[in-house]
């Protein structure tokens, strides 16, 4: 019979920081690829309905691709909630003004909805340059195939 894992509070205690550089990688497989990593999913531990304590550093924002004519055609919508409150802007327009907007939205669509999506969705970090302030953490690098 199969028990139940139950994480231990020495296990809860382990935090580990990876580092994924964004330059020149497809948006979705890098989203994919992040996505997977806090849900814990490449750890033998992995319980679906806990959260693990991982945390992503996420650098050059700026510099992702996506294939085709996305670039022109895809379109991010938002919506004040007043009557008449629709903003629109492509993926060009987004890259300019937010370019971390792009790759939060596509990581926050791939979590689970509800309260552990939302508590794994605090442990991802997107920098638009080179820089971080999270050298301190010792990020392990994480390099996309």
């Amino acid at each position: 019979m199969n028990k139940t894992y139950i994480p231990t509070q020495e296990s809860k205690k382990n935090t580990k920081w990876y580092l994924i550089d964004a330059k020149n990688e497809t948006l979705g497989r890098l989203s994919t690829n992040a996505a997977k990593i806090l849900r814990g999913k490449n750890e033998t531990t992995y319980t679906p309905y806990l959260e693990n304590n991982t945390y992503i550093i996420i650098k050059n924002a700026k510099l992702i691709q996506v294939t085709g004519e996305k670039k022109h055609q895809k379109i991010y919508r938002r919506h004040s909630g007043r009557p008449g409150g629709l903003k629109s802007e492509t993926f060009l327009e987004l890259q300019k003004r937010i370019p971390t907007r792009i790759i939060e939205k596509s990581i926050k669509g791939m979590l689970p909805k509800g309260p552990l999506g939302r508590k794994l969705f605090t442990r991802l970090r997107v920098y638009s340059g080179d820089k971080h302030p999270h050298e301190a953490q010792q990020p392990q690098q994480i390099y996309l195939v």
